[in-house]
């Protein structure tokens, strides 16, 4: 008997927690399935997508760096992602073999910051890439402003808030940052096998957040600089599950089991 199944792919896809998530959703809920990590090289993304789509038990796939934009060229797009978000992460086969695209990182962002009134108040963040794009979209929404967007390109980072419609200005990554209520570390930066994100986090407020998408290693060089101030800090395993809590349902016909956060977050801490 077949057994349906998603995977997760990227370049490179090692240190992808993704499988522990759905793997353990998977098993509580008592749903017969399979996570999987698969290395995908850009040049061989399309050929993917074309393999993909022609296994009935492939159920879709999250898309993590540097895939995200790249992917939309391969799938429908009825929400219009391209036009809103501009980066896809979650890709799902439907009945009849088409593929469509979507995006659950926007939300997946946001759900650790949904208390909080950021109305007006003044953001940094680092990167310009597929992430960057779902950070920006959910921070418009919630009409954050100014904000300012370090990256090694300038004119990448001016376009990015042209598109989300936001105020603010751009700089160098070695800039000094301004004092905002919320840093965001959007950027591969600071990751595993990754150059390090060595930033001065002084001119901060002693109320700001400082947000690390990172998750691999969990505890990255910002998120200790941030509590060594005393800051207030998010780990990129807030996104990371929020994110695959609604690709999961996609993927699988379920939503997540209530309940088993803590027992999650330990699993994915050890």
């Amino acid at each position: 008997m077949s057994t349906p199944f998603a995977e997760v792919i990227g370049d490179p896809i090692a240190q992808s927690k993704s499988p522990l998530i759905h793997n353990f959703w998977l098993k509580a809920l008592g749903i017969p399935g399979d996570y999987r990590r698969f290395h995908v090289p850009a040049e061989e993304l399309p050929d993917y997508i074309a393999g993909a789509c022609a296994d009935a038990d492939w159920r879709g796939c999250n898309v993590t760096m540097p895939h995200k934009q790249a992917i939309m060229d391969l799938v429908d797009d009825p929400g219009d992602i391209r036009g809103t978000i501009g980066a896809m992460n979650t890709i799902v086969r439907q009945p009849d073999g088409s593929v469509i695209g979507t995006n659950t990182d926007a939300a997946g962002f946001y759900s650790p910051l949904a208390e909080l009134d950021l109305e007006g108040s003044p953001v940094a963040v680092i990167g310009a890439g597929g992430a960057a794009r779902a950070v920006l979209f959910a921070l418009a929404r919630a009409h954050v402003g100014p904000v300012t967007i370090l990256n090694r390109s300038p004119l990448k980072a001016m376009g990015l808030l042209a598109t989300f419609g936001l105020k603010g200005d751009v700089a160098q990554l070695d800039a000094q940052l301004p004092p905002v209520s919320l840093l965001v570390n959007s950027s591969s930066l600071g990751m595993t096998g990754q150059p390090a994100l060595d930033l001065d986090l002084s001119p901060l407020p002693d109320d700001a957040i400082v947000y690390d998408l990172v998750y691999s290693p969990l505890q990255t060089g910002l998120l200790k600089a941030a509590e060594s101030r005393g800051l207030e800090t998010v780990d990129g395993l807030d996104m990371l599950i929020g994110q695959a809590a609604l690709a999961f349902e996609l993927f699988f016909g379920a939503p997540p089991p209530e309940g088993r956060d803590e027992e999650l977050r330990a699993l994915l801490m050890a």
